[in-house]
């Protein structure tokens, strides 16, 4: 008898479990738009991440080769620098991107305002240590006058000994305006944050690999990391 009402409370029990949508009369409404479902709060994508650890050991006992970076929003958070020139030359607008005044000024002290990217200092004493020869090939107009004061920000910004620098390349905005800079200077391995950036290292021959840009970039709107097949740095992002 004893077993005959355990087997039936286990029942009782079970049935209530698998019943319960049943019971819910009054379901919640979704009409503000809040919430997610289990399905989207656990949706993965097919991103093919790579660390700082694997990077080093792809690269273990290959020779020194040459190796590109990208500036803004990959090794630089650059946003305060561009917010500064909003404030200065178009408050409330983005006419200022379209003014060379803004892009002399930007790279002859203004980056004084940018932050360096942790995960670029790592990147970058990574490559120093191998002996790479390191390259910075920007998405950037060339300054009017000829000069910028870029280069010599790298220096201290990431202890990069000048014997081994390589003066800032300016390429301009055109669609794969880096492409013949990457290509001319045999670049292996190219480090960016936008779809151009991947796009221009593959036809130039490079190997890319995405570096996350931060979530409150002003660059916006923002890239679909691994979109387009390519290694994503893990921790990018700062």
């Amino acid at each position: 008898m004893y077993k005959y009402k355990m087997i039936r409370s286990a029942a009782f029990v079970s049935a209530l479990i698998f019943s319960v949508p049943a019971f819910c009369a009054n379901p919640v409404s979704s009409d503000t738009g809040i919430g997610a479902t289990l399905q989207q709060i656990t949706e993965q994508y097919p991103i093919h991440f790579i660390s700082m650890e694997q990077i080093t050991k792809e690269l273990k006992n290959k020779p020194p080769m040459d190796v590109g970076f990208d500036i803004d929003d990959t090794i630089y958070y650059s946003t305060p620098a561009f917010i500064h020139g909003q404030r200065e030359l178009s408050p409330k607008s983005n006419d200022f991107l379209k003014k060379s005044e803004f892009w002399d000024q930007l790279s002859n002290g203004w980056d004084s305002f940018s932050v360096p990217k942790k995960s670029a200092s790592e990147l970058i004493k990574l490559h120093l240590d191998r002996g790479d020869r390191i390259w910075f090939v920007t998405g950037r107009p060339k300054p009017t006058n000829g000069k910028e004061t870029v280069t010599e920000l790298l220096v201290r910004d990431f202890s990069i000994p000048h014997e081994k620098l390589n003066k800032v390349i300016c390429a301009g905005e055109d669609k794969g305006a880096k492409v013949q800079y990457i290509r001319d200077r045999n670049i292996k391995l190219y480090y960016g944050d936008s779809d151009g950036d991947i796009k221009d290292a593959r036809e130039a021959g490079a190997e890319p690999i995405r570096v996350m840009r931060a979530l409150n970039s002003s660059n916006q709107p923002m890239p679909r990391n691994g979109a387009l097949e390519e290694k994503v740095l893990v921790n990018s992002d700062y």
